[in-house]
């Protein structure tokens, strides 16, 4: 298969997350490494600077049947089931009486009406209903910790989101216990329509009564994992969180699978986008509110008016949230009707050249061979069927805004 040169590599991990690009070309050696790095190395995966980590963008081992091109490995995900190595991703456990609590006043989420071994997506805000980070919160149970909550965090926010719940922590002064397990754990993620079929075989469990967000403990390679209904490309899926130890052997257990292929960067992306998901520093960052970027169902019912716990930012948040005037941008889809993809930072006029938004994601979509791009437009051109332009390197397009996702979802539901 036809392989991506070094220049559309270095624009996949720039658009992925710019602000931990530290340029390709002059690879460092001191990047952190998950612990399956020398399995992508095996594998020829080419590896860029991802959020200060080496990540693989696809695999080109000559013979291998994980070496494909980012079109086939995305073809593959929907079609099959792909294997991606997401341990550079942050994991928190909070434990203590009040964790629940506190989590409630950092997130969005609605941790005590959530059922057990149950995670939901919310989002980390500022005090001015910004998102300082989007996240994963699961309701979790295990011999060892009782019930507690278990947080996954963007790798390339970790950081500043440590440092923000640290000093929540000290302004909250109840029995909360933050445990940052990063390094020393494997996260993977099975994505695709036969992903239940290999999770089924190798684990010898019955997964056709668990929905999409609900997580388990399974027994992998001797090692105890926890393993979630979850993921970020649209498709049934799972991320299994292993124990250090383990990482390499179950990462094994998971390629030797007849229908399971290796998956970089440049396909994750491109399915997210499919997906019409949001990226972190793209289509979410401090001073974009959920509300703006469509996401108002992160903020459930119990967290609204009259609710137990406010989380920081829920002034303004519920004041958008009771009064749509308060925002004037909405994240919405584009797809352009010719002319060459219109990327990140592409401005979005009317036909008679206003300006009205700009892109924050686009590409080719490998499933439909159509453009297609995320944006923030000013309402009212943010709805559905309106015709705009896209101006690309000082060219205009016309460009209709469309329903998202581009490519239905195929999350599982019992």
């Amino acid at each position: 298969p036809a392989m991506i040169s070094a220049g559309t590599m270095m624009r996949v991990a720039r658009h992925l997350r710019p602000q931990a690009w530290h340029r390709a070309r002059c690879f460092s050696t001191d990047l952190k490494r998950t612990l399956t790095y020398e399995e992508h190395t095996k594998e020829g995966g080419k590896m860029v600077d991802f959020a200060g980590y080496a990540m693989p963008v696809q695999y080109e081992a000559k013979g291998s049947k994980h070496a494909l091109s980012i079109i086939d490995s995305t073809k593959w995900t929907r079609e099959s089931a792909s294997l991606f190595d997401v341990s550079h991703m942050c994991s928190i456990r909070w434990t203590g009486k009040d964790a629940f609590d506190f989590v409630e006043r950092v997130t969005t989420a609605d941790v005590y009406g959530l059922p057990p071994m149950t995670g939901s997506l919310s989002v980390i805000t500022n005090e001015r209903g910004g998102v300082i980070d989007d996240t994963l919160v699961t309701k979790c149970n295990s011999k060892e910790h009782g019930e507690h909550v278990y947080q996954v965090v963007n790798a390339g926010c970790a950081p500043k989101d440590l440092k923000h719940f640290e000093e929540e922590l000290g302004k909250f002064g109840g029995d909360v216990k933050m445990e940052v397990m990063w390094d020393n754990r494997g996260l993977f993620a099975l994505q695709g329509p036969k992903a239940m079929e290999v999770l089924e075989r190798i684990s010898s469990t019955n997964l056709k009564s668990v929905p999409f967000g609900q997580c388990l403990w399974m027994t992998l390679e001797g090692a105890e994992c926890l393993v979630a209904r979850c993921g970020y490309t649209g498709e049934d899926g799972f991320e299994v969180f292993v124990p250090g130890d383990a990482a390499v052997p179950v990462w094994r257990l998971f390629t030797a699978q007849p229908e399971v292929r290796l998956a970089g960067l440049g396909a994750r992306d491109s399915l997210r986008l499919e997906a019409g998901l949001c990226l972190y520093g793209h289509e979410l960052d401090e001073d974009t509110s959920p509300c703006e970027a469509g996401l108002s169902w992160v903020v459930p019912k119990a967290r609204r008016e009259g609710a137990k716990n406010k989380f920081i930012g829920s002034d303004e948040i519920l004041a958008q949230l009771a009064d749509k005037s308060r925002y004037k941008r909405l994240r919405a889809g584009l797809m352009p009707a010719s002319g060459p993809p219109a990327r990140e930072g592409a401005d979005i006029e009317t036909m008679d050249g206003q300006p009205v938004g700009k892109v924050t994601s686009g590409s080719m979509s490998p499933c439909l061979k159509k453009n297609i791009s995320i944006g923030y437009i000013n309402k009212p051109h943010n709805k559905q069927g309106t015709d705009l332009q896209v101006v690309v390197r000082g060219k205009r397009y016309p460009a209709k805004v469309v329903k998202m996702p581009f490519v239905p979802t195929k999350y599982y539901k019992p």
